[in-house]
């Protein structure tokens, strides 16, 4: 079956029928009816042999486009099946096509979900005169109403849309620099100044200071360390040397730290000796024109009540000047006819005393776990600081004390601890150090070493002044860290 190659509208209300085009659909629909009837299965066959489409499937003239009608426009799309017999009934009749469509009757299939409306072959002679205007499109059918809701609908809470910046917060007024604002700008970008260690500082004086060097790494290290001695605490700072064994080092150890806060921070150091029965550290620091230790400032503790009228000066008595040293002995009662020890009480109202007067307060403590003074002391540091030679037997002790105060109940006592390591000669065994080192660096915040110093293994009176340059710096280094802990 050929097709034109025009396409019919679908829309033909809007044209008039003549009389002559009905009684022609009219004929045509009897000749149909009758050769349906002769041919029988042959349902559809014209009379001159072309097919004729069944009733259902030939063009209406109610709905149907007008014969020989042409679009260049595509076929609109097909309305839905329940709304096209209600556009069929509303659209006025159409003349039928001037003859008998040229192919055979559409066969029967399954009927598709929305099917397209039916094209047809215009018929074989055109029209007697074509259309005075193009069709309309297609009316639309309405759709139908929809139900009415159960319920008012609710509107969705707004959110800021994708990507949308939250509102800026308001922006506070701008405030000028202060004094206190400009120079503390001044001081973050003040420089370390030039170097006068090594060649660094050789270089400077051989020129004059027209060639000036920055200071080496080791120099900015001592002048860090220095710097972290010297700042301010929030209040005055105990800091207890412990290690239950004989002979580990803590006597050397806090007067060694007393003259290394003393000469860096320039004084308000004490260096208290606190064991149960009688100590050395008076006899290793410098000696004094009295001979008072705890026990007259203990019997004397009511002079110092009244605050408003004791002062640092009245403790002069009580305590012994280490000179150059810049800091002072406390120590512990040097009789040998005494009975009695210092209790929990004794100490705390000593403690007290010395918080008023000094900013650091080094207490050497006895060798006595069990004693009062010694866990009142304990109690009452900021830092505790382990001292322990280079030897298996006194870093044993060390490791064994922090495992009874560990289960005694006290608490961080690895960022409450630092450790001090001596070394007893001028040769030990580097793989027991480093043994040592790593332990009490799992147990301790930090690990110090302390080259061995003649001056400090003498049992005399400490020279400051002949201490080695090594010995200085490794303490310069530990007290560094001390004071950070703080």
């Amino acid at each position: 079956m050929t097709q034109s190659p025009h396409q019919v509208s679908d829309d033909t209300s809007d044209r008039l029928y003549t009389p002559e085009e009905l009684s022609a659909f009219a004929a045509q629909e009897a000749a149909a009816q009758e050769g349906s009837a002769q041919e029988g299965s042959d349902q559809g066959a014209p009379r001159g042999g072309a097919p004729v489409p069944p009733p259902s499937a030939r063009p209406d003239p109610l709905s149907d486009p007008l014969p020989g009608t042409a679009s260049s426009s595509p076929p609109a799309p097909a309305p839905r099946p329940d709304v096209d017999t209600q556009a069929r009934a509303a659209v006025p009749p159409s003349g039928p096509p001037s003859g008998p469509p040229s192919g055979p009757p559409p066969q029967a299939g399954p009927p598709p979900t929305r099917p397209p409306a039916p094209t047809y072959a215009p018929p074989s002679s055109p029209p007697s005169s074509p259309p005075s205007s193009p069709p309309a499109a297609p009316p639309r059918a309405a759709a139908p109403p929809a139900a009415p809701p159960s319920a008012p609908p609710t509107a969705p809470p707004s959110a800021p849309p994708a990507g949308a910046q939250p509102p800026a917060a308001p922006e506070e007024p701008k405030r000028f620099m202060t004094a206190t604002d400009f120079l503390d700008r001044r001081a973050e970008e003040q420089e370390t100044g030039p170097a006068t260690w090594g060649w660094r500082g050789r270089v400077r004086r051989w020129s004059g200071g027209l060639i000036s060097p920055q200071m080496g790494p080791a120099e900015r290290e001592y002048v860090a360390d220095r710097a972290l001695i010297q700042r301010d605490f929030d209040g005055p700072k105990t800091i207890a040397f412990i290690n239950p064994k004989g002979g580990a080092a803590k006597t050397t150890g806090v007067l060694a730290a007393g003259y290394t806060f003393g000469t860096v921070r320039g004084g308000g150091v004490v260096a208290w000796d606190n064991n149960e029965t009688r100590g050395t550290l008076g006899i290793r620091g410098s000696r004094s024109a009295h001979t008072n230790t705890t026990k007259e400032l203990l019997g004397d503790l009511s002079k110092f009540n009244d605050v408003t009228q004791s002062r640092i000066g009245d403790l002069g008595s009580y305590v012994r000047s280490q000179g150059d040293a810049h800091f002072d002995v406390l120590a512990s009662d040097e009789s040998p006819n005494v009975t009695g020890q210092i209790h929990a009480d004794d100490f705390n109202a000593l403690h007290q005393l010395l918080t008023r007067f000094y900013k650091v307060i080094l207490v050497d403590t006895g060798n006595n776990m069990r004693a009062e003074n010694w866990l009142a002391a304990a109690d009452a540091a900021d830092l505790l600081v382990v001292t322990s030679t280079v030897r298996e037997d006194t870093g044993y002790s060390g490791l064994w004390m922090l495992d009874a105060l560990q289960d005694a109940g006290y608490q961080n006592l690895k960022y409450k601890t630092v450790t001090v390591l001596s070394d007893p000669s001028t040769t030990v065994d580097p793989k027991l150090a480093a043994d040592l080192v790593d332990v009490y660096q799992q147990r301790t915040r930090g690990v110090y070493r302390v080259p061995y110093d003649p001056a400090l293994v003498a049992g005399s009176v400490l020279p400051y002044s002949q201490l080695s340059e090594a010995t200085r710096m490794s303490w310069l280094r530990a007290c560094a860290g001390m004071a950070s802990a703080l």
